[in-house]
């Protein structure tokens, strides 16, 4: 039984790590909540469920192009609500993104309208079974793209010219900016990654619980922020980390606990590693320079 919710909680947590994997890269760079990433999740799964079942494009076409219109429309909020007050306070750029979500939500309400849409799995039913727990072939389909995606992000931040330029920025805008690094491209290749990571995110839980709704974005997309500050915002394998453990305490906590308490779970575990470790549990504390 144990091992079987820590199964469960293992892919809940592979989306919760991509959701803050969004968070975490745009908050390093620009240090700014994108509040509106939760509503760009909802916009991937829907993508997704059009492609699939109303134009019957194979899975895996469908999955990149929906991970590729979602990079599009991040790209269009951070240049239409975020460029523009780049130099304004903190306030400001939070208030935007606030307008931004509740922009997104109601436009999707008004054209989709309230009621959930049925997302029918693409893959036959099939169910593997092991001595310590039973997973599904849609499970094992979730936890192979999660870990390949985030592999595949490590690897071109830590490995690439663009993501050598991307930690430079985060690391100091101005000097890099001295450098010749264009920041304004780099920022919109974070967004653009950001977001294509939340649509992947929305498109698996989607075939996964076979449901999508215009609000969907919006409890994800808050578990997601936890996520990020658990693992340390701004930090790219805290982000995973924190996805993880998110989704696992989440599962057990509604599997022993109540599954009334499902959500309270989440932000109890924030409140905890607040409480000891405000940084997260792979960040630094941030040192001010007079």
């Amino acid at each position: 039984m144990f091992t079987q919710q820590l199964m469960n909680g293992l892919v809940l947590g592979c989306t919760y790590a991509l959701i803050a994997l969004g968070y975490t890269m745009v908050y390093g760079i620009i240090e700014l909540i994108n509040f509106a990433h939760g509503e760009i999740y909802m916009f991937g799964a829907f993508m997704g469920l059009i492609l699939i079942v109303f134009l019957d494009v194979p899975f895996l076409l469908a999955f990149i192009i929906a991970m590729a219109l979602a990079a599009l429309l991040g790209i269009t909020v951070e240049y239409l609500a975020y460029r523009p007050l780049r130099r304004s306070s903190r306030l400001a750029a939070l208030i935007s993104a606030i307008g931004a979500s509740i922009f997104l939500s109601n436009l999707a309400l008004l054209i989709m309208g309230a009621k959930p849409y049925n997302f029918p799995s693409p893959f036959e039913p099939k169910v593997y079974e092991t001595p310590f727990f039973i997973v599904s072939k849609v499970e094992v389909i979730v936890l192979l793209s999660s870990f390949l995606l985030m592999i595949g992000l490590t690897l071109f931040v830590q490995k690439t010219k663009i993501g050598k330029a991307m930690r430079a920025t985060a690391q100091d805008k101005d000097t890099a900016s001295l450098m010749g690094i264009n920041i304004n491209k780099i920022i919109t290749i974070t967004f653009a990654i950001g977001s294509a990571l939340g649509a992947a995110a929305g498109v698996m839980v989607g075939i996964y619980f076979r449901s999508v709704t215009p609000t969907m974005g919006l409890m994800p997309g808050l578990k997601g922020f936890v996520a990020a500050v658990l693992g340390g915002i701004g930090n790219i394998p805290g982000a995973m980390l924190g996805g993880i453990m998110l989704g696992i305490a989440e599962v057990i906590g509604a599997a022993y606990i109540s599954s009334q308490y499902r959500d309270a779970v989440a932000f109890a575990l924030l409140i905890i590693i607040l409480l000891f470790k405000p940084a997260g549990l792979l960040g630094r504390p941030a040192q001010e320079k007079v």
